[in-house]
């Protein structure tokens, strides 16, 4: 395992879809569906940002769940009925983030994609695009850039007991990254161009992960190259000053969340602190920041 991995989350068993209209069994309906949230989880996060973004709160209501599971099994007890619910003798931990349909008292996803791009697809109402169409290439780009080449390179990289030979590799491929994302970030207001998509959501609560969990395991020369990249921090900033991004922020739950999944070692990097998070998790922007040059 990573030194700063947690552990390795459940294979998605509720993977239902939300579709156009009543035949497709479950469709979008107001107060029909409740989310299940513990913003410490870099998943849920992304989902409170964008449930936010969408302004989706009078007609999709959010339960919010304890930073850490408080199930024996790993999982949330709140969400253990949901789960049997919708799978008699549910094995393994009832975890987040779940969307739930209130009227059957079942699990209708657990799958973080799919439940942002039903959110933005069929919940959008008035809210902006954030995945508009002819993009979902593009999307599903940033998404794997940002599970290869920041989380799993940036794992690598703080590995205390991995060969050093991979820890190069690792720092190489993560400084890559932000290389490409600087260069992007230098002629575009946002990751795919002019306005903010469901790729920044993914790319900037990945970036708070950089900071607030990953870095705790590189050294402080590997920081220092990664907070070279500028334009990438700049961006992280912006966002965070957005109403919608940096309140939804738990510093607190983070760390006891690192702390209870993390099995390697404190590197000197830990003490190199990137972005002053908790200013904006205090008091974020009162003025949205959607077409805000870099």
């Amino acid at each position: 395992m990573s030194a700063a991995s947690p552990t390795a989350a459940p294979v998605p068993r509720f993977r239902s879809r939300i579709g156009c209209d009543a035949r497709s069994g479950y469709y979008a309906a107001p107060h029909r569906y409740r989310l299940h949230l513990a913003p410490s989880c870099p998943n849920c996060l992304q989902i409170a940002i964008t449930h936010r973004l969408l302004g989706l709160d009078d007609t999709l209501p959010v339960t919010l769940l304890p930073a850490l599971p408080d199930g024996p099994d790993g999982g949330h007890l709140a969400l253990r009925p949901l789960y049997e619910a919708g799978a008699h003798q549910h094995r393994g931990p009832a975890a987040a983030p779940v969307l739930s349909d209130d009227w059957t008292g079942t699990v209708v996803s657990t799958h973080t994609p799919d439940i942002l791009r039903d959110l933005a697809r069929r919940f959008g109402g008035d809210g902006p695009d954030l995945y508009p169409r002819g993009t979902e290439q593009a999307v599903e780009t940033v998404s794997r850039l940002c599970e290869r080449g920041i989380v799993s390179a940036a794992q690598r990289a703080g590995r205390s007991d991995g060969d050093p030979a991979d820890r190069t590799s690792g720092l190489a491929t993560l400084l890559r990254t932000l290389d490409v994302l600087d260069w992007r970030l230098a002629s575009h207001a946002y990751v795919l161009g002019a306005e903010l998509t469901l790729a920044d959501v993914q790319l900037w609560v990945t970036l708070v992960q950089l900071d607030l969990v990953h870095r705790h395991h590189l050294d402080a020369a590997a920081v220092q190259r990664v907070t070279e990249h500028s334009r990438v921090w700049a961006y992280a900033r912006r966002l965070a000053a957005h109403p919608a991004f940096g309140p939804h922020l738990d510093l607190d739950g983070i760390t006891r969340r690192h702390h209870a999944h993390c099995r390697g070692e404190e590197a000197a990097g830990a003490a190199v602190q990137i972005v002053d998070w908790e200013a904006y998790a205090r008091h974020g922007s009162p003025e949205p920041v959607a077409h805000r040059p870099v």
